[in-house]
């Protein structure tokens, strides 16, 4: 992605946080953004601080396909086909997977996997369809390779947008399409007040807010890094056509440490019944994922 002038983007989440920094970096190459977010006076806010006729609100609920694409339609009506696409929303609720209820599954599974699902499988048609390539950006998480018993869920889904992006890298690529995976660490956002946003339908079985623990979560994240700053290397990586966006580069040495210990357990095992078999199919596997690694980073 060399090029962002003129292209048309729609940012989930888009009013605050990681969101309304990429909403005004694109503006700033001069991009046609819609703001989708599902707190309609957020949006109602940005399209107010911006002052920007490139700008458009589209309120939208990320787990509801009907509503993500009456809004592709809503936007393509306006600005035209959405040739880069930010499954950026997301929802946390800072608690481990035995204290969670299967409502507490799926309100966060809805938002934080089947969101950018949904995102794909409604714009992505569209922009092969277009033939004018673009690119798609997947907001996951350091949480999609470091797990911690207080986000069990969220982990979950993190883990699960960074397979998802990964493929869809490999099988996009052909069309001309990019893929990059967004994980950023510790962001000054509002995701500590995710439950505000919490579909009524999904608090039968809510823990009650502690409210205490809620303000000590607002505190952390106003060190959070600036949104701004993430989008720059947001779009930086975008041009560059590099998968991993690793805005939070304090992250590395510990991330080392992770692949370390993942591959000291490997063990040298005695071939077994099949192995060489196996060895073979293998070496082919590897050499094609290998060439398709390579021809993504050369494209």
């Amino acid at each position: 992605m060399k090029d962002f002038s003129g292209r048309t983007a729609f940012v989930t989440g888009g009013a605050n946080g990681v969101g309304i920094g990429l909403v005004r970096a694109l503006l700033a190459q001069g991009c046609n953004v819609a703001i989708a977010d599902i707190r309609s006076a957020h949006i109602d806010a940005a399209l107010t601080a911006l002052d920007n006729p490139r700008a458009m609100g589209v309120p939208v609920d990320v787990s509801s396909r009907a509503e993500l694409a009456r809004a592709a339609q809503a936007v393509e009506e306006k600005f035209g086909v959405v040739t880069l696409l930010f499954n950026n929303a997301g929802v946390n609720l800072f608690q481990s997977i035995e204290e969670s209820s299967y409502d507490d599954w799926d309100w966060i599974m809805g938002v934080n996997l089947h969101g950018p699902i949904n995102g794909v499988m409604t714009f992505v048609p569209r922009m092969i369809r277009a033939g004018k390539g673009g690119y798609v950006v997947n907001t996951a998480s350091m949480a999609g390779f470091l797990g911690a018993a207080a986000c069990g869920i969220y982990n979950t889904t993190k883990f699960a947008v960074r397979g998802m992006s990964e493929s869809l890298r490999a099988s996009l690529a052909p069309h001309g399409i990019g893929v990059s995976l967004l994980c950023p660490g510790l962001v000054k956002s509002y995701i500590y007040a995710s439950e505000e946003i919490r579909p009524q339908a999904l608090k039968a079985g809510a823990k009650p807010v502690n409210t205490e623990f809620v303000k000590r979560l607002a505190e952390i994240h106003q060190f959070g890094m600036e949104p701004d700053v993430i989008a720059t290397r947001v779009l930086e990586a975008m041009r560059e056509d590099r998968f991993h966006v690793f805005s939070h580069p304090e992250f590395k040495d510990e991330l080392s440490e992770v692949f370390g210990e993942i591959l000291a357990d490997f063990r040298d095992y005695p071939p077994d019944p099949g192995h060489a078999q196996r060895i073979e199919f293998e070496k082919t596997r590897r050499e094609t994922y290998r060439k398709q690694r390579r021809g993504l980073k050369q494209s």
